[in-house]
């Protein structure tokens, strides 16, 4: 049993306490402060890829602030366009053509020296074909376990992604020093172009030696938007039955709707469309306002790779076709009759 005495002194200790200690508020909490984010941003033959600042929206999640880093030839001009971009505080460069396609044994040495110059916590980019290629070599120079394709962050230590084809989520915590990360670009909008007044700086080359020699590349060249970050797409399965069929039904179809073409990976195994048109697990995730698809019956493969699509049109003959259990809208019909059909009303229009 206390005193009142007793009681009293207490009160004026507890009074004294929360005077002299000042309130904190989440977004400026010791862990926040620490933080710094390193934004790895792509770019080709002097454009910026925007579809790469989706790691710029994952890294403001985050807390602390957001470095981006590019490399290549003649990027200093894209550094400053990339420096307008909102939640950028600093844009890192490095003028150097041993960088222009993005080779991970000359590429991964330059990141992790800047990585280590800046003492970043995370280092994040897109989970595209430079992100993957590049962010494995770049965890074991740092001895950390890479985090791949996160579609959501709970702490600074904390992050969610799928597995088995998106069936399952599954939620990571990491205790290293450095998290390699690479981020799911449907699941982190990009950010605005504009309002941006970033700090850009030149960067540390360490101008590593490159056991591995460019020689080539045959590219597919296309009009059409791009398939990753279109807001239409198009896409063909292997219900086409062969490559003219499917250049024949679907391009028109793309050409009138203003739409980006897709395939499933049946299609694409068959030789109908190119391999780097290739919707699903092992190809592209998608998240455009319309997917329209034509013969794909709907693998949990070829799902996994659109199904945050907005709308979600497919043409099937088969009724109990899996695709339909997704779909927004769904026709059950020939596609050799029906797609042309469609395809010359939108024409009309």
């Amino acid at each position: 049993m206390f005193s009142v005495a007793r009681q009293s002194v207490l009160r004026q200790a507890r009074s004294h306490l929360r005077r002299s200690q000042p309130t904190v508020l989440p977004q400026f909490s010791a862990v926040a402060r620490l933080l710094s984010t390193l934004a790895l941003l792509e770019q080709r033959e002097g454009k910026l890829n925007v579809s790469s600042l989706a790691a710029v929206t994952a890294g403001q999640k985050l807390g602390g602030s957001v470095t981006g880093f590019i490399a290549g030839s003649g990027v200093k001009a894209v550094a400053e366009e990339a420096a307008k971009v909102q939640g950028i505080e600093k844009v890192i460069y490095v003028e150097n053509d041993a960088y222009d396609k993005g080779l991970p044994e000359s590429f991964a040495p330059l990141l992790v020296e800047n990585i280590k110059k800046g003492g970043f916590t995370h280092v994040l980019t897109g989970h595209s074909a430079f992100g993957k290629n590049l962010m494995p070599r770049v965890a074991a120079l740092l001895d950390s376990q890479q985090i791949s394709d996160i579609t959501a962050i709970e702490s600074e230590d904390t992050f969610v992604r799928p597995i088995y084809a998106g069936n399952a989520i599954l939620t990571v915590q990491s205790s290293d020093g450095v998290k390699v990360i690479t981020v799911r670009g449907t699941a982190f909008q990009p950010g605005e172009l504009t309002g941006g007044l970033a700090e850009v700086v030149e960067g540390v080359d360490p101008k590593a030696e490159n056991p591995t020699e460019w020689i080539s590349e045959d590219l597919a060249k296309s009009d059409r938007p791009d398939l990753g970050t279109a807001t239409k797409v198009v896409s063909g399965g292997r219900g086409l039955k062969s490559k003219e069929e499917f250049d024949r039904i679907m391009l028109p179809l793309a050409d009138a709707l203003g739409a980006a073409v897709g395939a499933s990976r049946a299609a694409v195994d068959s030789g109908y469309a190119d391999n780097s048109l290739q919707v699903g697990q092992t190809g592209k995730n998608v998240a455009p306002q319309l997917y329209l698809c034509a013969g794909i019956s709907g693998a949990i493969q070829h799902l996994a790779g659109m199904k945050d699509s907005k709308v979600i049109a497919a043409i099937n003959k088969d009724a109990e076709a899996p695709i339909f259990q997704v779909a927004d809208v769904g026709l059950v019909g020939d596609l050799f009759e029906r797609v042309p059909e469609l395809t010359e009303k939108l024409k009309a229009q």
